[in-house]
Protein backbone atom coordinates (compact mmCIF):
# COMPACT_ATOMS: atom_id res chain seq x y z
CA UNK A 1 0.00 0.00 0.00
CA UNK A 2 1.38 3.39 -0.99
CA UNK A 3 0.51 6.75 0.53
CA UNK A 4 -1.75 7.87 -2.31
CA UNK A 5 -3.98 4.79 -1.95
CA UNK A 6 -4.14 5.16 1.84
CA UNK A 7 -5.07 8.83 1.57
CA UNK A 8 -7.75 8.01 -1.01
CA UNK A 9 -9.27 5.58 1.49
CA UNK A 10 -9.16 8.25 4.21
CA UNK A 11 -11.19 10.51 1.93
CA UNK A 12 -14.12 8.11 2.26
CA UNK A 13 -13.51 7.68 5.99
CA UNK A 14 -13.92 11.43 6.43
CA UNK A 15 -17.00 11.32 4.20
CA UNK A 16 -18.53 8.59 6.36
CA UNK A 17 -17.77 10.58 9.50
CA UNK A 18 -19.46 13.65 8.01
CA UNK A 19 -22.56 11.63 7.10
CA UNK A 20 -22.73 10.15 10.60
CA UNK A 21 -22.43 13.58 12.24
CA UNK A 22 -25.21 14.91 10.01
CA UNK A 23 -27.35 11.85 10.80
CA UNK A 24 -26.84 12.41 14.52
CA UNK A 25 -27.92 16.03 14.16
CA UNK A 26 -30.99 15.21 12.08
CA UNK A 27 -32.24 12.15 13.97
CA UNK A 28 -30.91 13.18 17.39
CA UNK A 29 -29.47 9.75 18.16
CA UNK A 30 -26.36 9.08 20.25
CA UNK A 31 -25.14 6.06 18.31
CA UNK A 32 -24.38 7.89 15.01
CA UNK A 33 -22.60 10.59 17.01
CA UNK A 34 -20.38 8.10 18.80
CA UNK A 35 -19.67 6.28 15.53
CA UNK A 36 -18.91 9.63 13.83
CA UNK A 37 -16.40 10.55 16.52
CA UNK A 38 -14.48 7.29 16.31
CA UNK A 39 -14.61 7.33 12.52
CA UNK A 40 -13.09 10.82 12.58
CA UNK A 41 -10.37 9.63 14.98
CA UNK A 42 -9.58 6.69 12.69
CA UNK A 43 -9.48 9.06 9.72
CA UNK A 44 -7.17 11.46 11.57
CA UNK A 45 -4.74 8.63 12.41
CA UNK A 46 -4.89 7.29 8.86
CA UNK A 47 -4.37 10.77 7.45
CA UNK A 48 -1.24 11.24 9.55
CA UNK A 49 -0.02 7.75 8.60
CA UNK A 50 -0.45 8.69 4.94
CA UNK A 51 1.56 11.88 5.40
CA UNK A 52 4.37 10.04 7.20
CA UNK A 53 4.35 7.25 4.61
CA UNK A 54 4.60 9.82 1.83
CA UNK A 55 7.57 11.40 3.63
CA UNK A 56 9.28 7.99 3.79
CA UNK A 57 8.53 7.38 0.10
CA UNK A 58 10.17 10.67 -0.83
CA UNK A 59 13.40 9.49 0.85
CA UNK A 60 13.15 6.14 -0.91
CA UNK A 61 12.92 8.01 -4.22
CA UNK A 62 15.98 10.07 -3.34
CA UNK A 63 14.16 13.39 -2.86
CA UNK A 64 13.90 13.40 0.93
CA UNK A 65 11.60 16.29 1.75
CA UNK A 66 8.54 16.89 3.91
CA UNK A 67 5.26 16.24 2.05
CA UNK A 68 4.20 19.89 2.10
CA UNK A 69 5.44 21.12 -1.26
CA UNK A 70 2.54 20.89 -3.72
CA UNK A 71 -1.22 21.27 -3.94
CA UNK A 72 -1.99 17.62 -3.20
CA UNK A 73 0.24 17.50 -0.14
CA UNK A 74 -0.97 20.81 1.25
CA UNK A 75 -4.61 19.75 0.87
CA UNK A 76 -4.14 16.53 2.80
CA UNK A 77 -2.36 18.43 5.58
CA UNK A 78 -5.17 21.02 5.53
CA UNK A 79 -7.75 18.26 5.99
CA UNK A 80 -5.74 16.72 8.83
CA UNK A 81 -5.47 20.09 10.57
CA UNK A 82 -9.22 20.73 10.32
CA UNK A 83 -10.08 17.35 11.85
CA UNK A 84 -7.45 17.68 14.60
CA UNK A 85 -8.72 21.12 15.63
CA UNK A 86 -12.35 20.03 15.41
CA UNK A 87 -11.79 16.98 17.61
CA UNK A 88 -10.17 19.22 20.22
CA UNK A 89 -13.20 21.54 20.06
CA UNK A 90 -15.57 18.58 20.45
CA UNK A 91 -13.55 17.32 23.41
CA UNK A 92 -13.71 20.71 25.13
CA UNK A 93 -17.38 21.45 24.37
CA UNK A 94 -18.77 17.88 24.44
CA UNK A 95 -20.99 18.92 21.52
CA UNK A 96 -20.99 16.72 18.43
CA UNK A 97 -23.40 18.83 16.37
CA UNK A 98 -20.54 21.07 15.25
CA UNK A 99 -19.11 18.07 13.39
CA UNK A 100 -22.05 18.18 10.97
CA UNK A 101 -20.74 21.53 9.73
CA UNK A 102 -16.98 21.01 10.01
CA UNK A 103 -16.29 17.42 8.92
CA UNK A 104 -17.76 18.02 5.43
CA UNK A 105 -15.09 20.70 4.90
CA UNK A 106 -12.32 18.20 5.71
CA UNK A 107 -13.97 15.65 3.43
CA UNK A 108 -14.18 18.13 0.54
CA UNK A 109 -10.50 19.06 0.95
CA UNK A 110 -9.47 15.40 0.84
CA UNK A 111 -11.86 14.62 -2.01
CA UNK A 112 -10.50 17.47 -4.10
CA UNK A 113 -6.94 16.30 -3.47
CA UNK A 114 -7.59 12.60 -4.10
CA UNK A 115 -10.26 12.63 -6.81
CA UNK A 116 -9.65 15.74 -8.90
CA UNK A 117 -8.08 14.91 -12.30
CA UNK A 118 -6.32 18.30 -12.21
CA UNK A 119 -4.19 17.45 -9.16
CA UNK A 120 -1.20 15.15 -9.38
CA UNK A 121 -0.31 12.98 -6.41
CA UNK A 122 3.19 12.28 -7.70
CA UNK A 123 6.13 12.90 -5.39
CA UNK A 124 8.45 15.34 -7.12
CA UNK A 125 11.84 16.87 -6.27
CA UNK A 126 11.84 20.29 -4.70
CA UNK A 127 12.74 23.32 -6.77
CA UNK A 128 15.78 25.18 -5.36
CA UNK A 129 13.67 27.91 -3.70
CA UNK A 130 11.77 25.30 -1.66
CA UNK A 131 14.91 23.64 -0.29
CA UNK A 132 14.79 25.44 3.03
CA UNK A 133 14.02 24.59 6.63
CA UNK A 134 11.58 27.49 6.56
CA UNK A 135 9.31 25.44 4.27
CA UNK A 136 7.97 23.26 7.09
CA UNK A 137 7.53 26.16 9.54
CA UNK A 138 5.78 28.35 6.97
CA UNK A 139 3.39 25.73 5.59
CA UNK A 140 2.46 24.22 8.96
CA UNK A 141 1.70 27.56 10.60
CA UNK A 142 -0.26 28.86 7.60
CA UNK A 143 -2.40 25.75 7.34
CA UNK A 144 -3.05 25.54 11.06
CA UNK A 145 -4.34 29.10 10.69
CA UNK A 146 -6.44 28.17 7.66
CA UNK A 147 -7.84 25.17 9.55
CA UNK A 148 -8.82 27.36 12.49
CA UNK A 149 -10.63 29.67 10.06
CA UNK A 150 -12.35 26.64 8.46
CA UNK A 151 -13.74 25.57 11.84
CA UNK A 152 -14.80 29.18 12.51
CA UNK A 153 -16.54 29.19 9.12
CA UNK A 154 -18.60 26.12 10.03
CA UNK A 155 -19.48 27.63 13.41
CA UNK A 156 -20.47 30.92 11.73
CA UNK A 157 -22.87 29.08 9.41
CA UNK A 158 -24.39 27.43 12.47
CA UNK A 159 -24.79 30.81 14.18
CA UNK A 160 -26.63 32.31 11.23
CA UNK A 161 -28.95 29.30 10.95
CA UNK A 162 -29.63 29.05 14.70
CA UNK A 163 -32.94 30.62 15.81
CA UNK A 164 -32.57 33.40 18.35
CA UNK A 165 -34.32 31.42 21.07
CA UNK A 166 -35.14 27.73 21.41
CA UNK A 167 -38.70 26.91 20.40
CA UNK A 168 -39.55 25.40 23.78
CA UNK A 169 -38.32 28.54 25.56
CA UNK A 170 -36.34 26.84 28.31
CA UNK A 171 -32.85 26.82 26.81
CA UNK A 172 -32.86 23.19 25.69
CA UNK A 173 -31.83 22.20 22.19
CA UNK A 174 -35.06 20.43 21.29
CA UNK A 175 -37.78 21.03 18.76
CA UNK A 176 -36.98 21.85 15.15
CA UNK A 177 -33.78 20.80 13.42
CA UNK A 178 -32.17 24.25 13.65
CA UNK A 179 -33.11 24.69 17.31
CA UNK A 180 -30.95 21.64 18.10
CA UNK A 181 -27.83 23.63 17.25
CA UNK A 182 -25.79 24.99 20.17
CA UNK A 183 -27.01 28.25 21.67
CA UNK A 184 -25.94 31.42 19.92
CA UNK A 185 -23.83 32.65 22.82
CA UNK A 186 -21.86 29.39 22.77
CA UNK A 187 -21.35 29.58 19.00
CA UNK A 188 -20.33 33.25 19.16
CA UNK A 189 -17.70 32.50 21.81
CA UNK A 190 -16.36 29.48 19.88
CA UNK A 191 -16.19 31.46 16.67
CA UNK A 192 -14.16 34.17 18.39
CA UNK A 193 -11.72 31.64 19.86
CA UNK A 194 -11.22 29.87 16.53
CA UNK A 195 -10.59 33.18 14.77
CA UNK A 196 -8.05 34.12 17.44
CA UNK A 197 -6.33 30.76 16.96
CA UNK A 198 -6.31 31.10 13.17
CA UNK A 199 -5.15 34.71 13.25
CA UNK A 200 -2.21 33.86 15.50
CA UNK A 201 -0.97 31.08 13.23
CA UNK A 202 -1.63 33.03 10.02
CA UNK A 203 0.44 35.90 11.42
CA UNK A 204 3.31 33.55 12.24
CA UNK A 205 2.92 31.98 8.80
CA UNK A 206 3.21 35.33 7.05
CA UNK A 207 6.30 36.22 9.09
CA UNK A 208 8.02 32.87 8.42
CA UNK A 209 7.05 33.19 4.76
CA UNK A 210 8.68 36.62 4.57
CA UNK A 211 11.89 35.28 6.12
CA UNK A 212 11.83 32.34 3.73
CA UNK A 213 11.25 34.66 0.75
CA UNK A 214 14.25 36.74 1.74
CA UNK A 215 16.50 33.69 1.91
CA UNK A 216 15.14 32.27 -1.37
CA UNK A 217 14.65 35.37 -3.52
CA UNK A 218 16.44 38.16 -1.67
CA UNK A 219 13.33 40.11 -0.67
CA UNK A 220 10.84 39.86 2.20
CA UNK A 221 7.77 40.89 0.23
CA UNK A 222 7.15 41.01 -3.49
CA UNK A 223 3.36 41.44 -3.89
CA UNK A 224 3.03 38.01 -5.43
CA UNK A 225 -0.72 37.18 -5.80
CA UNK A 226 -0.64 34.79 -2.85
CA UNK A 227 1.25 37.25 -0.69
CA UNK A 228 -1.28 39.95 -1.56
CA UNK A 229 -4.30 37.78 -0.80
CA UNK A 230 -2.72 36.52 2.41
CA UNK A 231 -2.42 40.14 3.50
CA UNK A 232 -6.07 40.81 2.53
CA UNK A 233 -7.12 37.76 4.57
CA UNK A 234 -5.04 38.95 7.53
CA UNK A 235 -6.69 42.40 7.41
CA UNK A 236 -10.19 40.88 7.25
CA UNK A 237 -9.63 38.84 10.39
CA UNK A 238 -7.78 41.71 12.07
CA UNK A 239 -10.86 43.87 11.37
CA UNK A 240 -13.08 41.21 12.94
CA UNK A 241 -10.98 41.02 16.10
CA UNK A 242 -10.68 44.81 16.33
CA UNK A 243 -14.42 45.30 15.88
CA UNK A 244 -15.18 42.78 18.60
CA UNK A 245 -12.63 44.22 21.05
CA UNK A 246 -13.11 47.94 20.45
CA UNK A 247 -16.67 48.15 19.14
CA UNK A 248 -18.18 45.25 21.01
CA UNK A 249 -19.43 43.57 17.85
CA UNK A 250 -20.99 40.16 18.38
CA UNK A 251 -23.36 37.84 16.64
CA UNK A 252 -24.21 38.01 12.96
CA UNK A 253 -21.81 40.84 12.14
CA UNK A 254 -18.89 38.74 13.36
CA UNK A 255 -20.27 35.60 11.71
CA UNK A 256 -20.54 37.31 8.31
CA UNK A 257 -17.00 38.70 8.53
CA UNK A 258 -15.76 35.24 9.52
CA UNK A 259 -17.44 33.75 6.44
CA UNK A 260 -15.98 36.47 4.22
CA UNK A 261 -12.57 35.82 5.72
CA UNK A 262 -12.75 32.12 4.88
CA UNK A 263 -13.77 32.98 1.31
CA UNK A 264 -10.57 35.04 1.15
CA UNK A 265 -8.65 32.03 2.51
CA UNK A 266 -10.05 29.87 -0.30
CA UNK A 267 -9.12 32.44 -2.92
CA UNK A 268 -5.67 32.81 -1.38
CA UNK A 269 -5.25 29.06 -1.63
CA UNK A 270 -6.98 28.17 -4.89
CA UNK A 271 -7.56 31.39 -6.83
CA UNK A 272 -3.93 32.45 -6.95
CA UNK A 273 -3.07 29.28 -8.85
CA UNK A 274 -4.96 30.78 -11.77
CA UNK A 275 -2.62 33.76 -11.71
CA UNK A 276 1.13 33.79 -12.51
CA UNK A 277 3.39 34.08 -9.51
CA UNK A 278 6.09 32.43 -7.45
CA UNK A 279 3.51 30.77 -5.20
CA UNK A 280 1.51 29.12 -7.98
CA UNK A 281 1.74 25.34 -7.78
CA UNK A 282 1.69 25.23 -11.53
CA UNK A 283 2.39 21.81 -12.93
CA UNK A 284 3.04 20.34 -9.51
Amino acid sequence: MNSSFLLSVITFVYGLSAVLYISMWIFKKDLPGTAALWTAVIGLCGNMAGILLRWIESYQMGYGHAPLSNLFESLIFFAWSIVAIYLFVEYRTQNKTIGAFVMPIAFLAMAYASLSPNISDRIQPLIPALKSNWLIAHVITCFLGYAGFAVAFGISIMYILRPKTPQNGNGENTGSLLSRLPLRDVLDDLNHKMVQFGFLFLSVGIITGAVWANSAWGRYWGWDPKETWSLITWFLYATLLHARLMRGWHGKKIAYISIAGFMAVLFTYFGVNLLPGLHSYGAQ
